[in-house]
């Protein structure tokens, strides 16, 4: 599947389908996801502490399943949620109630971020994973992910990529106005067309496609529809 590439909207289609068409629930995809990308992080020597950077959406809840898969392989782990629990829905609140319920749920950034916290608890990371806006994300970065992104490109740490790095048009590969600098993007499924853009390849260091559990008929389909 290397060769194959999925826009935004095709990525979009490719989750539906996978949940209305072939009846794998969500939260399977998000689980696989999440396991995917942790040996993924630990193929790249990883062995702790990981900080793990989640937002609101389903790119969060990726980073709460890698969160719980680093744990059961005994490296310590933190997480830091840009938002308040109350905000996360669907497949994304389940892994964070199961974080909580683990005693694994970390700390909740405050409203107002203050970059100088942040660095503090970034300190002492060996990786940092970015899992705080997925390929939806559109428009110009707002706070307080704009003070997170500078201040994870500011910490000199390694940073793992969750599908893209927070802030890049996944079509385009732009910048919204702050993108993370990644050593390597654990991408789901296929590469974004951004990817190979000059801008892009600037933002996503080494790129490498994580399995998700979709049904080789739905991506022969694909293929075909894209003449692969």
């Amino acid at each position: 599947m290397s060769n194959l590439t999925l826009s935004r909207q095709e990525i979009r289609d490719v989750d539906r389908r996978a949940i209305e068409e072939f009846g794998i629930p969500g939260v399977v995809l998000m689980e696989n996801a999440g396991r995917g990308i942790t040996d993924s992080l630990c193929r790249q020597g990883c062995t702790g502490p990981v900080v793990i950077c989640a937002g609101k959406g389903n790119n969060g809840g990726d980073g709460f399943v890698i969160a719980r898969h680093l744990a059961i392989r005994g490296i310590k782990t933190q997480v830091l949620l840009f938002c308040l629990p109350e905000q996360l829905q669907g497949d994304a609140a389940i892994n964070y109630l199961i974080l909580q319920r683990s005693g694994l749920a970390g700390s909740i950034v405050p409203a107002l971020l203050y970059a100088e916290w942040l660095a503090k608890e970034l300190a002492g990371a060996e990786w940092i994973v970015d899992a705080l806006l997925g390929t939806g994300t559109q428009g110009f970065i707002r706070e307080p992910y704009l003070t997170a992104i500078d201040t994870i490109n500011q910490s000199g740490k390694p940073v793992l990529a969750v599908d893209l790095p927070s802030g890049m048009d996944c079509d385009t590969g732009e910048s919204l106005g702050a993108c993370i600098r990644a050593r390597h993007t654990a991408t789901l499924v296929a590469a974004k067309p951004g990817f190979a853009t000059d801008s892009g390849r600037e933002f996503t260091g080494t790129v490498e496609v994580v399995e998700i559990g979709v049904p080789p008929l739905l991506i022969q389909e694909l293929r075909d529809a894209i003449k692969i």
